[in-house]
């Protein structure tokens, strides 16, 4: 079923803070996007953030005229209906008396018995009730490094993703001191775990594969017994070895490699996952670039790539568009960038690319990608709009096309209905009917 859902700004939130939503994003406030998960139920979650910052002093006394910034996460029904928002404090516990576990590279994950998992590097995961009420359980790595004295023992980590497989595996990343010889704390690790992550426990991860094989500066303080390799925790000398990159190396050339970055793993099965990872990106440009996404199995190993993308033709560097989206039901994979959607099967190979260059799909080039729900179902978002939009995925890949040409009609549509309902300000959508819950 084709959805146009809006990420809609708690209205509470908006008069609290008087956010001016006619202003240019320019004058110091901003939307931005960041993940979207589904339940097994059809339920739709929403993360994004709003901020706003003035360029100067700050009447932080008068919420009209303070800095501010939220994460915000809506819960949309099988209809497409906001049932519940919740907001916190950007900085999670240090600001605002919340509770989560803030941090980069935030994201989404509704764990098989329903609970929302909202995850952040440095290996912190934040357990959240379905219903967006309350916090369950907080699992922080409290591991601030290079900003703030890290304290061996004070943090209780996980992971910083998580993607579930059919079976209810939890494929994770996990962050390491020192990786390419960074005084920070940096994702270099993707393990699985098995058992359920709950209030009261977490599983242990075992680790497959690690991007950096020899991060600089380690000592007893960076082993992370919830992390294991052959039966001891990972760091210092123990990872997995060859690395990504040393596995890639010898058909690239090894410098490539040096400072690249790990992203999120979707899994394509209970035991094959897509694992991405990127060369090191530079301030003039970084088209052309090598980028690889790699099928590695629960043993560690590359099976096989992702193939069909030329370097530069399709290169995900031009916006930073380095997301995946996986339907481990089906064996699909899903990519999009500024130069087209594509899709894969489970062997890797290419079944369908929709081209931005042609007239049919270059409305693709506002979208981002958000989610693959557990029907098949693709969630784009339209980054200006700020509207989700659900795509029914056929079985069949080769028909992707014609279901997505459809999505984009019926998306022009559905958004003319949406501004006679809810009458936006510049595209920025606002509802104060459903709970909004401070977590």
């Amino acid at each position: 079923m084709i959805q146009t859902l809006p990420l809609a700004l708690p209205g509470t939130l908006v008069d609290h803070h008087r956010i001016d939503l006619t202003a240019l994003y320019s004058k110091g406030w901003g939307l931005h996007f960041f993940d979207a998960a589904c339940s097994p139920g059809g339920e739709v979650y929403a993360l994004y953030g709003v901020y706003r910052h003035h360029h100067g002093v700050a009447d932080d006394e008068d919420p009209r005229k303070a800095n501010f910034g939220y994460r915000i996460i809506n819960r949309y029904s099988a209809e497409g209906e906001v049932m519940a928002s919740a907001a916190f404090r950007t900085g999670g516990a240090a600001e605002g008396g919340s509770t989560v576990a803030d941090g980069g590279d935030i994201g989404l994950c509704v764990l098989p018995d329903g609970v929302l998992a909202l995850t952040a590097t440095p290996n912190r995961t934040t357990l959240v009730a379905p219903d967006l009420s309350r916090v369950l359980a907080v699992y922080d790595s409290k591991d601030g490094r290079p900003f703030k004295e890290f304290t061996p023992g004070e943090g209780d980590p996980f992971a910083g993703s998580l993607s579930v497989t059919p079976s209810g595996r939890l494929l994770c990343t996990v962050a390491e001191y020192g990786v390419w010889r960074y005084g920070n704390v940096i994702t270099n690790l993707v393990g699985v775990a098995d058992g359920a992550l709950t209030a009261d426990s977490k599983p242990a991860i075992k680790v497959l594969a690690s991007l950096d094989p020899e991060p600089a500066h380690q000592s007893a303080v960076d082993l992370q017994p919830h992390a294991t390799h052959r039966g001891a925790p990972v760091g210092m000398t123990n990872r997995p070895r060859p690395a990504l990159t040393e596995l890639v190396a010898a058909e690239d050339r090894p410098s490539d490699w040096c400072r690249s970055r790990l992203g999120r793993p979707v899994p394509l099965s209970d035991s094959l996952f897509v694992v991405p990872f990127h060369a090191r990106t530079y301030r003039s440009g970084s088209r052309g670039q090598p980028f690889v996404f790699a099928l590695v199995d629960d043993r560690g190993e590359i099976t096989g790539r992702l193939h069909g993308l030329h370097a530069w033709r399709d290169s995900p560097f031009t916006g930073m568009c380095f997301d995946l989206a996986a339907d481990p039901y089906r064996g699909h994979v899903f990519h999009l960038n500024r130069y087209g959607l594509y899709a894969w099967n489970a062997a890797g190979v290419l079944r369908a690319k929709l081209d931005t260059e042609t007239r049919t799909f270059k409305p693709l080039t506002h979208f981002t990608l958000g989610a693959c729900a557990p029907n098949g179902d693709l969630l784009l978002v339209h980054t200006k709009q700020h509207l989700i939009l659900r795509v029914p995925a056929p079985d069949d890949l080769t028909a992707l096309a014609d279901a997505v040409e459809d999505a984009l009609r019926a998306y022009a549509r559905r958004r003319t209905a949406l501004k006679k309902q809810w009458e936006p300000v510049n595209w920025h959508w606002t509802q104060s009917t459903a709970p909004l819950h401070r977590i």
